[in-house]
């Protein structure tokens, strides 16, 4: 591969999967943490400088941004699961023209999502039962946050490029850039320009456009392998069914997972302010405490594809094993660490003398501490589901998590108070855990079996 020399792509095909792994997941792990940081600051500086209604307006859009920006962000990993399988085969003029295929159906997919999701903001907003004395913050936050999207796509579908390539280090990089931005823009909007909660939005967005067109400028000028060659701009319809194939059931996955989260979100609204208050802080602790969950995840589900497009059927239980291992290991700690001291990480984002919702947030990390396991496992195979291209079985674990967070939300959660959402997340795990499992030792069978056919 002297073609790719100059960059830090990386063959994940040969040599031991375990250092493979820890060493591809350790950017990216650090990549979600920073992405977090987009999230976490907002909330901090919203919290800590224009108080709890507003930090209750951002934290009630949390889901229904998910369930938007998910699907998108589950479109844009998906298009990135051809190009690894390429990238492995060493098939390179294939690869750059699902890049381009790809990169199509990602602008167009940002156009029409972008519109009707700002337009619909408000009626969104109130389905869920937004309270009224938030409801107004909620959607100024909420519209600038969609009217961004197109810049959420870039970035995520350059990202998904890039470390199809086996590059985990690039995107990082960029992240950590784009982080301090928003810090900064974070501080001037709403503490020095004082527009409130907009101004979180704004400082959001225009950080994700800073890293996207940051990814755009690198890959067209340290990428030799990504220079097209003529006719491989050109649409092509197979490759468009294909790409869809493995993007809209993630993205969709993302969404059914959402559609849950918007549910349980309703059913917390529903509670009061302070419930709200105290589940936006929870929240944003556990995202940011999962974020390497993602990392190892993604660095299994390239170690899969590529290694699918190799032809090495073996190394991919091994990597697969290996993401788990660490992955379990980094969630027994996170779990230590809210059973004893959780409770004082909402300082972060709430004042001492806000006592009751402290002590709501004390309650649901000692609920949720060792669960985590149970996700670590969750996260690494699903994504190696779908790094072997069959998204639309992954989908599947994603219904078992929706109709787990339904039953709560609709059942648990009216019967139980807040005990019931703090066992809402852990109750969805461990059903879609018990699915995912059982499917990727299904399609290790399927095509073990269809090899030794071909031998």
């Amino acid at each position: 591969m002297s073609n790719t020399k100059k960059s830090n792509m990386r063959d994940m095909t040969a040599g031991n999967p375990m250092s493979l792994i820890i060493g591809f997941a350790i950017p990216l792990i650090m990549g979600s943490i920073f992405q977090q940081l987009y999230n976490l600051v907002d909330t901090i500086i919203v919290g800590k400088y224009l108080g709890l209604s507003a930090l209750s307006a951002v934290g009630s859009t949390g889901s229904v941004t998910f369930l938007i920006l998910g699907f998108c962000m589950g479109m844009c990993q998906g298009f990135g699961i051809p190009v690894a399988q390429k990238f492995g085969a060493q098939r390179y003029d294939s690869m750059r023209k699902y890049i381009a295929n790809a990169s199509y159906l990602a602008r167009g997919m940002s156009a029409v999502i972008t519109v009707r999701t700002v337009l619909l903001c408000r009626t969104i907003l109130t389905v869920m039962k937004t309270p009224a004395d938030i409801i107004d913050g909620s959607y100024a936050y909420l519209v600038i946050i969609f009217a961004g999207i197109p810049f959420t796509v870039l970035y995520n579908t350059l990202s998904s490029f890039i470390r199809a390539l086996g590059d985990s280090k690039t995107p990082f990089k960029f992240l950590v850039l784009s982080a301090v931005l928003n810090v900064i823009l974070d501080l001037v909007f709403i503490i020095v320009l004082k527009i409130g909660v907009a101004g979180a939005a704004y400082a959001t967005i225009i950080s994700q456009a800073v890293s996207g067109i940051l990814c755009l400028i690198y890959m067209k000028n340290r990428y030799p392998v990504l220079k097209f060659e003529k006719g491989e701009l050109a649409i092509v319809g197979r490759k468009m069914r294909k790409l869809c194939m493995m993007g809209l059931p993630m993205g969709l996955q993302f969404s059914i997972t959402a559609i849950g989260t918007v549910m349980l979100q309703s059913a917390v609204n529903s509670l009061g302010t302070v419930y709200v208050a105290s589940y936006t802080a929870t929240q944003k602790i556990k995202q940011f405490a999962m974020a390497p969950f993602d990392g190892f995840a993604s660095a299994s589900a390239t170690f899969v594809s590529q290694n699918l497009g190799a032809g090495n059927l073996d190394r991919i239980p091994q990597g697969v094993k290996s993401a788990t291992i660490v992955s379990e290991i980094y969630g027994f700690v996170v779990g230590l660490i809210f059973m004893t001291v959780g409770g004082r990480l909402a300082l972060i984002f709430v004042d001492a003398a806000e006592v009751e919702v402290l002590s709501l947030v004390t309650l649901n990390l000692k609920c949720v501490s060792f669960f985590f396991m149970i996700v670590a496992a969750l996260n690494v195979i699903r994504m190696s589901v779908q790094g072997l291209g069959y998204s639309g079985l992954a989908m599947i674990a994603g219904l078992s998590e929706l109709i787990a967070r339904g039953v709560m939300a609709l059942f648990v959660i009216p019967a139980t108070g807040y005990i019931g959402v703090c066992f809402t997340d852990q109750t969805a795990w461990i059903a879609a855990t018990v699915v995912v499992s059982v499917e990727f030792l299904a399609i290790m069978k399927k095509l073990r079996a269809a090899k030794s056919a071909k031998a």
